[in-house]
């Protein structure tokens, strides 16, 4: 009889998928991902792949991972170093090893560790036969092979069956943390409907694998995470594109007005315009444009044709869209941009994260062109702050930059799925009385009113060339031009009072305070509760609200004898901060296209505080 296998209660696990960019790396994790998420564990994920789409099989700059933390308790990283790496190939083993902590668990498929793909990985010796991986707890699988041999009768072509080795993978990993595998099994189903042959074999992939965890002598122990205490409701995993989709789908329904979306594919933003081509049931109507320009300028016909208009980029397309974002501040017309930071400049980095488009955001524009400015925090708040950036473009009559990262967008985390009494309503006033109509008077918010052509009556024109103030005519008065530009910029100022206050967590005064704005929340976050542990005494604060800044954001920076600005770009918000408020601000910036370790912010606010206290 088998002897049973020791079973190990864990709080939390760090675990990385690698392999080529053709293994199905992505899926997998993404499996394993959600399956945790209806576990009830809390997450945090980190996808990485090539910009490439097939770069070629085996070698190093092909590598395609997806990292993912778990946990019985509030997470707030995909965590910094793995605790078990899943290895399909040596590229993934080369690439991955020195970001492993230094008893790792290394999980490899050693039918890929041939000569050809050692030569291709750039190791003159093999790893798995010399000293390299000492220290390490490396298990070898031959996951290709067993693949074959689970599939064996299999219609499927060999390299078809190949292809299955993910679920293999994935099956095994699923034994091995206790996951459930009816979720991934009802997926695989229900996505390979119209291919029952690929369907049965990739579930039968996925069993194997999850019976040779538990047969095979390789694995002595499985261990379990228990779920996470989150509060009461309904839960499920989602990504930032996918919640700032959603955010803007409740935004059209908390409005009453029709969503319109003209947007031009771009990696990381093009997944919002996938989701959104999903809800047509709810009005929703999605242009592909040709451009970046038709995007955006579509976007600002169907604004002025009463939708609630949006278009998404990222960091080159808000470049080309610049002149049009211009036409929507001087006709002052809703509209919500969505701009998913990448690595730059020009195509960059196409599939890494980055925060350096935030002066472009504010500042990017010729003449004085004023706009709101706010930033998503994790993948969740990507919902809200789409839902808050269609609010303010309604009542302000102003286009709106929403920043997210390609962190946010691609990660995810388990949401709390609101019920819809939770969110506010978006009231908007459209114009439909005749008397006293002028396309450019002004409410209590200094927004002009929002006719839609058509409307009997309230015919008008509007255009790229200065407006008269009142009448909307064009004007070339040199007064009229100096008015409207400071009434433009004073209703964008105005918004400050329609914000929420900069909230300070701790001392709300002190030595230190780590101040951030974007996807670096999370490693902020955990990056200061491990020094308070430590005994140190540090403050955290977070901008979500970036032009204009909260009201009461100088007031909170003076309070500080010390503020660290951590930024994935060379300083952008600190050299904001220093010419807005007259502050000093420290530095700590990152340019690898990938977030932050919240240890090496620890690191720094060790480094800034001298240690314990």
């Amino acid at each position: 009889m088998a002897k049973k296998k020791e079973v190990k209660s864990l709080s939390e696990v760090t675990v990385r998928f690698a392999g080529d960019s053709g293994d199905g790396m992505q899926l997998t994790g993404t499996q394993f991902s959600d399956t945790t998420a209806l576990f009830g564990n809390d997450l945090n994920t980190l996808p990485d792949y090539p910009a490439e789409i097939r770069a070629p099989a085996g070698t190093l700059y092909g590598v395609s991972g997806f990292q993912l933390h778990f946990s019985s308790s509030d997470i707030y990283t995909p965590g910094d170093n793995p605790d078990v790496l899943v290895a399909m190939n040596p590229a993934a083993l080369k690439i991955n090893l020195k970001d492993l902590k230094p008893s790792a668990t290394i999980i490899v498929n050693i039918d890929s560790f041939d000569a050809k793909n050692l030569k291709l990985a750039s190791y003159a010796s093999n790893p798995l036969e010399d000293d390299s991986l000492q220290g390490f707890n490396v298990i070898p699988v031959p996951i290709t092979s067993l693949t074959a041999a689970a599939l064996e009768g299999s219609p499927l072509s060999t390299k078809e069956v190949t292809r299955c080795k993910n679920f293999f993978a994935l099956g095994m990993m699923y034994w091995l943390y206790g996951r459930p595998i009816e979720a991934t099994l009802s997926w695989i189903n229900q996505k390979f409907s119209k291919k029952p042959e690929i369907a049965s074999a990739n579930a039968k992939a996925l069993k194997s694998g999850y019976f040779y965890g538990e047969t095979t002598e390789v694995f002595a122990t499985s261990y379990t995470v228990e779920p996470a205490p989150l509060p009461k409701g309904t839960y499920r995993n989602i990504s930032g594109n996918q919640a700032t989709a959603y955010g803007l789908a409740a935004a059209s329904v908390k409005s009453g007005l029709p969503l319109f979306l003209g947007s031009y594919p771009i990696t990381p933003a093009s997944d919002i315009l996938h989701e959104l081509s999903k809800l047509k049931n709810f009005g929703i109507k999605t242009f592909q444009a040709e451009d970046e320009i038709a995007g955006i300028t579509s976007a600002i016909g169907a604004s002025y044709a009463g939708s609630l208009a949006v278009t998404t980029t990222s960091g080159p397309g808000l470049a080309l869209k610049t002149e049009a974002v211009g036409l929507a501040i001087m006709t002052e017309l809703p509209l919500v941009i969505v701009d998913v930071q990448r690595g730059g400049p020009s195509t960059g980095l196409p599939t890494k994260t980055e925060q350096a488009d935030l002066m472009q955001a504010i500042y990017g524009r010729n003449g004085e062109a004023p706009l709101p400015v706010i930033a998503a925090s994790t993948p969740s708040d990507c919902f809200y702050m789409a839902i808050e950036a269609c609010r303010l473009a309604t009542k302000y009559m102003t286009p709106v930059i929403l920043l997210t990262d390609g962190y946010l967008a691609n990660g995810s985390e388990p949401w709390r799925i609101p019920h819809v009494e939770e969110l506010q309503e978006i009231k908007v006033k459209q114009r439909t009385e005749k008397e006293g109509f002028y396309p450019y008077s002004r409410d209590e918010n200094l927004a002009r009113p929002w006719a839609v052509p058509g409307t009997p009556g309230l015919e008008h024109r509007i255009g790229g060339l200065e407006k008269s103030h009142i009448y909307g005519n064009v004007s070339y008065e040199h007064e009229n031009h100096d008015f409207m530009v400071r009434m433009r910029a004073q209703k964008i100022k105005n918004i400050e009072n329609d914000i929420p206050d900069l909230e300070v967590r701790f001392e709300q005064e002190g030595d230190l305070l780590v101040l951030g704005w974007g996807g670096t929340y999370g490693a902020i976050t955990e990056a200061v509760l491990c020094a308070r542990k430590e005994g140190l005494k540090v403050s955290q604060a977070h901008l979500k609200y970036l032009n204009p800044f909260p009201k009461n954001t100088a007031e909170v920076l003076k309070k500080f004898k010390t503020v660290l600005v951590p930024e994935i770009n060379l300083g952008q918000l600190s050299r904001i901060l220093r010419a807005e408020f007259l502050v000093p601000v420290v530095n700590f910036n990152k340019m690898k296209g990938l977030p932050f370790k919240a240890s090496e912010i620890e690191a720094e606010i060790m480094n800034l505080l001298g240690g314990k206290q």
